[in-house]
């Protein structure tokens, strides 16, 4: 008889990482390596389901991008073959993490809620740089400073990377 890892109560949705400063914190650079750290583990940057030319920022597309990350979490806290999922994206409001939760089996699994988070200097740094590789636009480094008040409020597990080595904050992740 086959069961499935969520059958034998094994699966575990282990990281829910949101960047809560919107971009630079370092979520996508962080999230790959618990992956390759964790056995039987597999990762989804929320980005992928909104990687669209021209970005457009739009109900029906806030909706869509909700729906297929729900569908992509299931599709794999119902697959045998993984015990881990490592899933980050952007999550400035409680509503996004709350939301997305809602609408995924946790019968059979643990979520732990991560919030990369840095200090505003930090912060400006890596966007700059991103900008300068043509990866963001300049209007992010206002939008994510402006932000930064919100992100005390969502009862996350806090990990700061403004000092840390990706090597330390994977460690942390992969530890939880």
């Amino acid at each position: 008889m086959h069961t499935t890892s969520a059958e034998r109560g094994e699966n575990r949705l282990a990281k829910a990482v949101s960047d809560r400063r919107h971009h630079g914190v370092g979520k996508t650079t962080v999230c790959r390596r618990p992956n390759e750290l964790l056995e039987n583990s597999v990762f989804l940057d929320g980005d992928w389901c909104w990687n669209s030319s021209p970005f457009q920022v739009t109900e029906e597309t806030k909706n869509t991008v909700i729906e297929n990350i729900r569908f992509l979490l299931n599709q794999f806290i119902h697959c045998s073959a993984y015990e881990k999922i490592v899933f980050c994206r952007v999550m400035h409001e409680r509503t996004i993490i709350d939301t997305i939760i809602s609408g995924i089996d946790t019968s059979s699994c643990i979520v732990e809620e991560i919030s990369l988070i840095c200090d505003e200097n930090a912060l400006k740094s890596r966007l700059k740089n991103d900008i300068s590789a043509g990866l963001k636009k300049p209007d992010v480094v206002e939008r994510s400073i402006e932000r930064l008040p919100l992100y005390s409020f969502f009862g996350t597990r806090i990990i700061d990377t403004t000092k840390k080595r990706v090597e330390e904050t994977t460690t942390e992740i992969a530890g939880i």
